[in-house]
C-alpha cells in the first residue's frame, strides 16, 4: 500500500527531504570524493598565514589541542574518507621533507579540486581534466624557477645564510619576531646538528622550547645544556666541572613488602627504631659523595633523611619527576639512570660543566 502523498512521477528524489540530493553512477562517486577533500581543504584553508585562526581539536583520547598548524591539525583529525586521506598523506610527506607549507598544499589541493568540480559539471572527462593539469605542472615547474628571489647554498653556508633562509617559514606563524627567533634557532640547530654520510642532520627531540611565565620573546637565549623547570631541593643551588649522579628511582628507604607490627615498651625503644634506616641511610649518601659526585637527580621522591645526609656532604639534589626530561638530561650530560641505591661507576656517572638556579 503506497502513500497518497507519494510522487511517483519524482522517483527517488520526490521520496528525500528538502536539501537532500541523490548522486548515482562514476561521476556521482568522483563528485563525493571532491566534496570529502574540499571539507578538509576547508577547515584548514582558515589557519593559512601569520593572521590564520587557531583550529581547537579534540582527538579520540579527548586530549585539546589549539593550534594552526595544519599538519597537527590534520594529523590530531580521525580522516576516514580515502579521498581526504589521501590529502592528509600529502600534508604528512610536505611536513616530512620540507617542515613546512603543509597548509598550502592542503588548501592549493583544494581550490584545484573546486575547479575540477566546475569542469566536470560544465561536462568534461575526467581524463581530459587530468592532461590539462599535468600541462599546468609543467608550465609551473618553467615558471618558479624564474621566480627565485635568493639561493642558499650547502657550501660555504653560514650563520646568516641560514637565517635568512629560516625567516621566511617564521614570518607565517610568528609575523614580527622572526627577527628575534631566527638568530635563536639556527644557534640551537648548529648546537645540534649531526653528521651522517656528508650531510648534516637536526633532530627535533634535541632541542626544547622552555617557556618561563612572565617572560618576553625579546629575552629568549639559547641553553646549550639542560633546563628544568624546577628549583633546587638543597641549600646548594650551583656547581662547576661537576659529576653528576642520575637516579630514575626515589631517594628514601624501600619499603617491606609484607605489613609487620612493632612493639615498643619503653622510650629507648623508640629512639632507636629508625637508628638502623638511619645508619644505612648515610652510609648510602656518603658513598655517594666518596664518589666524587657534586650533583644528584632523582627521577622520584627525595626522603627528609635522605635530604638531611646529601645537605650534611655538601651535594646538590634536583628532582625530575618526568621520565622522558629525566632521559633528556642523561642523553646531555652523558650519564646512565641507576635504579639502585648507592655510588655510581665513572662510567655511570655524567659531567656538567656548570650547573645553577636562575630566578
Amino acid at each position: 500500500m503506497s502513500s497518497m502523498s507519494l510522487n511517483a512521477a519524482a522517483g527517488l528524489q520526490g521520496m528525500l527531504k528538502d536539501g537532500h540530493t541523490s548522486l548515482e553512477g562514476l561521476d556521482a562517486a568522483t563528485l563525493r570524493n571532491i566534496s570529502a577533500s574540499k571539507e578538509l581543504s576547508r577547515i584548514v584553508q582558515t589557519s593559512l598565514g601569520p593572521n590564520g585562526m587557531n583550529k581547537l581539536v579534540v582527538n579520540h583520547l579527548e586530549r585539546i589541542t589549539v593550534t594552526s598548524d595544519c599538519a597537527t591539525i590534520v594529523k590530531e583529525l580521525e580522516i576516514e574518507h580515502p579521498a581526504a586521506k589521501m590529502l592528509s598523506l600529502a600534508a604528512k610527506m610536505q611536513d616530512e621533507e620540507c617542515g613546512d607549507g603543509t597548509n598550502l598544499t592542503v588548501s592549493f589541493a583544494g581550490m584545484l579540486l573546486n575547479a575540477t568540480e566546475d569542469l566536470l559539471r560544465s561536462g568534461l572527462h575526467t581524463s581530459e581534466i587530468i592532461a590539462g593539469y599535468k600541462s599546468a605542472g609543467d608550465k609551473l615547474a618553467e615558471i618558479l624557477p624564474t621566480l627565485v628571489n635568493k639561493t642558499v647554498e650547502a657550501d660555504g653556508m653560514t650563520k646568516e645564510h641560514l637565517v635568512d633562509a629560516i625567516r621566511p617559514v617564521l614570518a607565517a606563524k610568528q609575523f614580527g619576531s622572526d627577527e628575534v627567533l631566527g638568530p635563536l634557532i639556527v644557534e640551537a640547530c648548529l648546537a645540534t646538528a649531526s653528521s651522517s654520510g656528508g650531510k648534516k642532520s637536526v633532530s627535533p627531540d634535541a632541542v626544547r622550547v622552555t617557556k618561563i611565565l612572565g617572560g618576553r620573546m625579546d629575552q629568549s637565549q639559547v641553553i646549550h645544556g639542560f633546563v628544568a623547570l624546577r628549583s633546587v631541593e638543597t641549600t646548594r643551588t650551583s656547581a662547576t666541572d661537576a659529576k653528576v649522579t642520575v637516579f630514575g628511582c626515589g631517594i628514601e628507604a624501600s619499603g617491606t613488602e609484607a605489613k609487620g607490627t612493632v612493639l615498643m615498651k619503653n622510650a629507648e625503644d623508640l629512639k632507636g627504631y629508625n637508628k638502623s634506616e638511619e645508619v644505612k641511610m648515610e652510609e648510602i649518601i656518603k658513598s655517594i659523595a666518596d664518589s666524587g659526585t657534586q650533583v644528584v637527580v632523582s627521577g622520584g621522591t627525595v626522603s627528609e633523611m635522605a635530604m638531611h645526609f646529601i645537605e650534611r656532604y655538601n651535594m646538590m639534589c634536583v628532582k625530575i619527576p618526568s621520565k622522558w626530561e629525566l632521559r633528556r638530561l642523561c642523553s646531555a650530560i652523558g650519564a646512565n639512570a641507576l635504579v639502585r641505591l648507592g655510588p655510581a661507576t665513572p662510567d655511570e656517572m655524567g659531567i656538567c660543566a656548570e650547573e645553577k638556579e636562575q630566578e
